[in-house]
């Protein structure tokens, strides 16, 4: 679906649901060069179960325009006005990994806004390697070639996906691929430059959980279970033998962990 956000064209997904009146809202926000489509599982489950699902494109990234936005603050301020340009006030927030820093930056600046706070490969600092920086910076294949590496287990790496006939490894890759030259660079820049994470999560109120993937070497789970210590109300789930790609390593563990905080 498309609506304008900010003077842009902007696309969300629904998980094919129709908009349902006074039905709680989920929203899921993607990752560094990423779009909607890795959501598309939990958006159709809870689309389903009676959920109004927003899985967004941010601005320049799967089909929706505008410039890519080069800081979390920026990043989750649009989140909200697409939000509000949707008609709702209050929604459940979801995000993986930088998605992840602009849903704990919403929760802790717009308190009003997020009803509950789901963190997947999440750290505060999220810091990025000079090298995958400086590739990113380039636009560079290395960029893609490292990260995909690194957000894969050994065991994804391998094979052994859920879903029958599809190939992470490539996937991963092929997604990456589709953002256009600096989208990347941007998405990495502004998570390598979020500082401070761990005072915005110090302040967020609402019921939170993190979701840590055990074999996860772009966001350290001991990094995930600082977040979710600093968090006043927020559980924590492990998915062990889990990369740091765990919606596609791990869909089902995923789902479940979701389902506990989302569904009351």
């Amino acid at each position: 679906m498309y609506i304008e956000v900010d003077g842009a064209r902007a696309f969300f997904a629904t998980g094919s649901g129709k908009h349902k009146p006074d039905a709680p809202v989920v929203v899921f926000v993607h990752g560094s060069g990423m779009d909607h489509t890795v959501w598309v599982m939990p958006a159709r489950h809870f689309a389903r179960h009676g959920y109004n699902v927003i899985a967004p494109d941010l601005p320049a990234h799967g089909r929706s325009g505008g410039n890519a936005l080069t800081t979390i603050d920026e990043m989750a301020d649009w989140i909200v006005a697409l939000l509000h340009a949707c008609g709702y006030s209050e929604a459940i927030i979801v995000g993986h990994s930088m998605g992840s820093l602009i849903s704990l930056n919403l929760a802790a600046r717009y308190p009003d806004v997020a009803s509950k706070l789901v963190l997947l490969g999440t750290s505060t600092p999220m810091l990025v390697s000079d090298p995958l920086l400086n590739a990113a910076r380039d636009n560079s294949h290395a960029a893609i070639d490292m990260a995909n590496t690194w957000s894969h287990s050994r065991h994804g790496q391998m094979g052994g996906n859920e879903v029958p006939g599809m190939w992470m490894m490539g996937g991963g890759e092929r997604l990456l691929e589709r953002a256009a030259d600096n989208v990347y660079f941007a998405d990495l820049n502004a998570c390598n430059e979020f500082a401070n994470g761990e005072a915005m999560a110090a302040e967020v109120g609402c019921p939170s959980l993190v979701i840590i993937a055990e074999r996860d070497l772009m966001t350290q789970p001991v990094n995930s279970k600082k977040v979710a210590a600093t968090i006043r109300d927020c559980q924590s789930i492990a998915i062990p033998e889990c990369g740091h790609s765990m919606l596609s390593e791990k869909p089902d563990a995923v789902l479940n962990a979701l389902r506990s905080i989302i569904i009351p």
